[in-house]
């Protein structure tokens, strides 16, 4: 049974189907994707195929993705969760987005707060990572506020629109939260 977990302000869900319009709203927005490592979508049936894979990554444990939907709202404003997940090691990558109506309202501070206690807490991960391309400000200044450690740069790992960027590689590890 996939978890659902709640916050002050957000209840954190299973992605549905019924969710592949609020999951194009957010991928197909340039705002969005800049510091994605991923192109901007064009068609919703991508976003269908994305509420897919989101459930085989789950199913197959290789992760796990929540949809962000503001309680007493209907649809999501984004996603939060963990990618590269590995059982073996207790780790995994965070991730997320959310629509930029909702930027700069602590909502993404509050889903990446409740997931990353839930990794630890339910999971067993030990480590949780991120890798933020250099240039996305915002998203590089929530890890440290969420108590995360750099911990170095690599060069050149990710491509957006065909131009290789460098990314911050982050962490943050359960015994020193």
């Amino acid at each position: 049974m996939f978890p659902m977990l709640k916050t002050d302000r957000l209840v954190l869900r299973e992605i549905s189907n019924a969710d592949a319009e609020g999951m194009f709203a957010c991928f197909s927005n340039e705002s969005v994707t800049r510091y994605y490592g991923q192109d901007t979508l064009d068609h919703i049936e991508q976003a269908e195929a994305f509420v897919d894979f989101f459930a085989n990554s789950y199913k197959d444990k290789r992760g796990i993705r929540w949809g962000i939907e503001i309680k007493g709202s209907k649809g999501i404003i984004g996603t939060v969760g963990f990618n590269a997940w590995s059982l073996k090691h207790r780790r995994a990558e965070i991730g997320y987005e959310i629509h930029p109506e909702h930027w700069r309202k602590g909502y993404i501070f509050e889903a990446v707060s409740k997931v990353i206690q839930y990794g630890f807490d339910e999971l067993g991960l030990t480590r949780i990572g991120a890798v933020v391309f250099v240039e996305n400000e915002a998203s590089n200044k929530l890890l440290v506020k969420a108590g995360f450690q750099k911990e170095g740069i690599l060069r050149e790992y990710m491509y957006q629109n065909g131009v290789a960027h460098d990314t911050y590689v982050y962490s943050i590890l359960k015994d020193r939260e």
